[in-house]
């Protein structure tokens, strides 16, 4: 899924000048530079979110050049392309991180790889910021030194270097933050007056957002400004009082971890519902190898225009320090209770900043220090004996599990030890290879991508990741969006009636219609839906009708094939779209609907819900309740949550 804010010029024959967000499929929206102009098509939907999106873009297909871009933006493309080129032959993990610690360039980016820097407490270093731009204003000021330029002339000079930075690490919220607050300090520079850090952070807040009001809503924005105001307000204090205790520059890294991490931490548990708990940690082990990959690469983006081999040569030993950066973020991540699940919303802000003012207070007391110590202690002893007896993951018995993978189906089926079928894969890879990871699938005999909607098959490498996939079932009817995930594999398509046997477990084609014409780039998501591959999974005591997206048209086509099953994997994560006949035939006591949590979309609808209650379906949603596993017991079949 390739998501792009951009603004529409025209809708049809009607001139506009609106902001809007893209959700697009096809990997050739990834070329457009910025300032392009592109023609597409697509479906408009009202925006959900905070923002001041005009709408939100289903987009149909590739974009439809309409010019070349502006000569600034060319050259900074050709900036971007040549440090890309630099970095091209240090190992993937390498060569995809470091462009983004130089210049916010993280389209080689594994999703994977960007979910643990996420666990880690890392993703800042992936984006630009305000000592990205300390770096440049340094160097420039240092070359201006040496060139005996004055305290008059050389800020002038900096502040081209730091516009020219901007265009090509792109004007991201905290690239702005950072580039205001940096002008100002030159201003002062260059006034003679003595530089402040507060009152040019809380300028550059009030200038940007009385220029751009977006930015206002924009959390990026506030993760950027607040982490600034913790490192200028908390830092400061928190390293004196550390260096009582510990070596100055151990205190001073820890002070500016902890600082930035206690400040972001409200917004953060917002966005996420998790508290990083291995986050500062993770900081103070990365701190040492931060500085020399930033200022390597950003040498390695000035000397290869100029020459390719010699910032080769550079890029070696940066690329050294980004493997530790690496490894840090895996290790951290791997953790156990690496982030702890917390509230999200206004509501998760609230309570943790309740907690952290008790917290203080509680440190001021001696008494209460122990009291604090001692229910801590409790705290500690209660999470590892309840990690020790809490049932284990896979609940025994298991026969097919919902995997919580956000807005979008993966599901698999127990097919013996260590084996599973898949049934679709999830919009990313991250989370479908965690899921698996969890029940120790090693092998899949079977893959299964009911439909070509990246939130059904983008997730294909995150099965793929140290697995054997042996087959691949497609619809009979594809557009052959799905080849580009499943390069190697032996792909078939899965003909009406059809049957897989896998041990014990027997896999029941029910649709689509194979008459049906083929689709193509141009069709809409509805007629795409419907061209799912519907599967009746059967073994002895547990049966299951496994929907894809099918929607009103196709469903109503099948009600009278609908066998009697236990589980229903309700189609379309629970949209209004549904046939009432269609989900009572199947008379399953358990439905399952896999739904991301905040969805654009409003999956799933109200009416879907009230209609599975007025059925006596147990509803059980990966949203509220993560992974869910149907197991079978001596009664019947059971659910088994793991959030």
């Amino acid at each position: 899924m390739i998501i792009i804010r951009a603004r529409a010029e025209a809708v049809g024959r009607t001139g506009v000048r609106v902001p809007v967000l893209l959700i697009a499929a096809d990997p050739r929206w990834l070329r457009p530079i910025p300032s392009q102009r592109v023609r597409l098509r697509g479906r408009f939907v009202p925006p959900r979110g905070p923002g001041l999106l005009a709408a939100v873009v289903i987009v149909r297909g590739p974009p439809t050049v309409l010019g070349p871009p502006s000569a600034i933006q060319r050259a900074a493309e050709h900036v971007r392309a040549n440090l890309r080129a630099a970095v091209a032959r240090l190992p993937p993990d390498r060569r995809a991180v470091l462009p983004g610690m130089v210049v916010g360039d993280t389209s080689r980016l594994d999703p994977e790889l960007a979910e643990e820097f996420r666990i880690a407490g890392l993703t800042h270093l992936l984006v630009v910021s305000g000592a990205n731009l300390a770096i440049v204003v340094g160097a420039v000021l240092g070359l201006c030194r040496l060139a005996g330029l004055g305290r008059r002339r050389a800020p002038p000079v900096a502040v081209l270097a730091v516009c020219a930075f901007v265009v090509v690490a792109r004007p991201e919220p905290s690239v702005l933050r950072a580039t205001v607050m940096g002008l100002i300090s030159l201003l002062a520079l260059f006034t003679g007056r003595q530089r402040q850090g507060l009152p040019a952070l809380a300028a550059a807040v009030l200038l940007l957002v009385l220029i751009d009001p977006e930015l206002a809503r924009s959390y990026g924005f506030a993760l950027s400004a607040l982490a600034t105001a913790g490192l200028l307000v908390l830092a400061p204090a928190w390293h004196e009082r550390l260096a009582r205790r510990m070596p100055d520059p151990l205190a001073a890294a820890l002070a500016v971890a902890a600082a930035a991490q206690v400040a972001v931490a409200p917004v953060l548990v917002m966005l996420s519902g998790e508290i990083g708990v291995v986050s500062v940690f993770a900081n103070l082990l990365a701190a040492p190898a931060v500085a020399p990959a930033t200022l390597l690469g950003a040498l390695a983006t000035v000397t290869a225009p100029l020459s390719l081999p010699l910032a080769r040569v550079i890029v070696w030993p940066a690329g050294l320090a980004v493997g530790w950066i690496i490894w840090v973020a895996r290790t951290a991540a791997s953790l156990p209770y690496a982030t702890i699940p917390w509230t999200s919303g206004a509501l998760g802000a609230a309570t943790l900043l309740l907690g952290a003012g008790a917290a203080a207070l509680a440190l001021r007391s001696h008494l209460l220090r122990l009291i604090a110590a001692a229910a801590m202690t409790g705290v500690l002893v209660g999470v590892i004996a309840l990690r020790v007896i809490a049932p284990s993951w896979p609940p025994p018995g298991w026969q097919m599990v919902a995997c919580d993978v956000g807005q979008g189906d993966a599901l698999a089926l127990s097919a013996g030890p260590g084996q599973a079928v898949v049934v679709d894969t999830g919009p990313e890879p991250a989370p479908v290879d965690r899921c698996l990871h969890r029940l120790g699938v090693t092998d899949v005999p079977l893959l299964v991508l009911t439909h070509p909607h990246a939130d059904h098959i983008n997730g294909v490498s995150g099965v793929r990741h140290g697995r054997t996939v042996r087959e691949v079932l497609i619809t009979p009817r594809t557009s052959g969006r799905e080849a580009r995930h499943t390069s190697g594999l032996r792909t078939d398509p899965a003909e009406t009636g059809g049957q897989w046997r896998v041990g014990d477990l027997t896999l029941s084609v029910l649709a689509p219609l194979t008459a049906a014409p083929a689709l193509s780039p141009e069709d809409d998501g509805t007629t795409i839906n419907n061209a799912s591959v519907v599967l009746v999974a059967r073994r002895p005591g547990f049966s299951a009708l496994l929907a894809g997206d099918v929607e009103l048209e196709a469903q109503r086509a099948l009600e009278a094939s609908v066998p009697h099953v236990q589980v229903l994997k309700v189609p379309h994560h629970g949209s209004r779209s549904q046939d009432p006949a269609f989900l009572a035939a199947a008379q399953a006591s358990i439905a399952l609907i896999s739904v991301g949590a905040h969805n654009d979309y409003g999956h799933p609808s109200a009416a879907t819900l009230d209609l599975l209650r007025r059925l006596h379906t147990q509803i059980h949603r990966t949203d509220k309740e993560g992974d869910i596993a149907i197991a079978r017991t001596t009664s019947g079949i059971a659910t088994i949550t793991r959030h």
